[in-house]
């Protein structure tokens, strides 16, 4: 019994170990992670069956990563403005045209997605991401490496994320 209180009586002296505070730098990252969040969220849940029939990157419709060993481009066909069927993909309304890629690091997607209109993802919240072609064997490291942080940064945003692979023609 005395043992007891002898160890008990001993806890209450013990020093409080303070937590640790997140830096200035880590509180803006989550800030701008819960906005992406919460923008991204507007855009319905993906449907497979729009998606998976899809067997060439130029035919996929919503925004596609391709990831590199340094940075990550980000593919985006923006909408039609023009909602009249006359002259669409032809010379005067060229798909090409509102293609748009954008060059960003990784730490950049959070916001570059939540700026992508929600006209943009017709599959709904779903983005293709493939691992850029030729690389170097001492690159492709490298390159995994980033295909993996990308993968994770897709699931901390609430977007479904498929690995495109051109040997199959399509997604994994």
């Amino acid at each position: 019994m005395i043992a007891v209180a002898v160890i008990a009586s001993g806890c209450k002296h013990a020093p409080a170990i303070p937590e640790p505070q997140p830096s200035a730098a880590r509180v803006a990252q989550q800030k701008v992670l819960a906005a992406a969040q919460a923008q991204l969220a507007q855009i319905p849940l993906p449907t497979k069956s729009r998606y998976v029939a899809v067997h060439s990157l130029n035919d996929w419709q919503n925004p596609y990563m391709t990831v590199q060993a340094s940075m990550i481009t980000l593919h985006v066909l923006l909408p039609d403005d023009n909602p009249s069927e006359f002259g669409q993909g032809g010379v005067l309304r060229p798909v090409a045209a509102r293609r748009q890629e954008l060059t960003l690091r990784l730490g950049d997607l959070p916001d570059a997605l939540s700026a992508i209109p929600e006209e943009a993802w017709p599959y709904g919240r779903v983005i293709a991401v493939e691992e850029q072609g030729g690389v170097a064997p001492s690159e492709r490291p490298a390159v995994r490496k980033n295909v993996e942080s990308v993968l994770k940064s897709m699931n901390d945003l609430g977007v479904i994320a498929v690995e495109w692979n051109d040997q199959t023609g399509g997604v994994n």
